[in-house]
């Protein structure tokens, strides 16, 4: 089985999770968004090499109605500008209502001390957190289609 990188692309915070061939798709890590599509490739591409992974799938936010809008251009330019970089496949999956499925499967945020509002750094550890979810969740989809279709991942 060809081991895939889902993508979930944020204007912050990029999600990344890795099929794995034993199961199901596996949450990997949470990276910062770097000033450049250029220097993300750069970091794609290192975790892509160390996973062997063989193909990326990008999350495409589509419109609720399922048309493609402001953010879904953002993701297929970002997608266009690291693919001569990182030098593999790319093929875009749905992402709609992947953040909100990923929230619901983690829970909620833990609290602060003392059962308080939580600490702006567990506010950024759940995104994280989310982000990384998101991504095994549009792996996962990815993976279904294809095994809808017959087709090999």
């Amino acid at each position: 089985m060809t081991r895939l990188l889902g993508i979930d692309l944020g204007a912050r915070r990029i999600g990344l999770a890795v099929s794995d061939p034993a199961g199901p798709p596996q949450a990997l890590i949470t990276i910062r968004r770097a000033r450049t599509p250029a220097e993300d490739a750069v970091t794609v591409r290192r975790i892509a090499t160390e996973q062997g992974v063989a193909e990326l799938i990008v999350g495409l936010p589509l419109e609720a109605a399922g048309h493609e809008g402001t953010q879904a251009a953002i993701s297929r330019a970002w997608a266009a500008a690291i693919a001569p970089l990182v030098a593999l496949p790319i093929t875009f999956r749905d992402e709609r209502w992947t953040s909100h499925l990923a929230e619901q499967r983690l829970g909620p945020m833990k609290r602060g001390r003392s059962g308080g509002p939580p600490t702006a750094t567990q506010r950024k550890a759940h995104r994280a957190r989310v982000d990384r979810e998101a991504a095994a969740i549009i792996l996962q989809d990815e993976l279904d289609a294809r095994a809808r279709l017959g087709g090999a991942p």
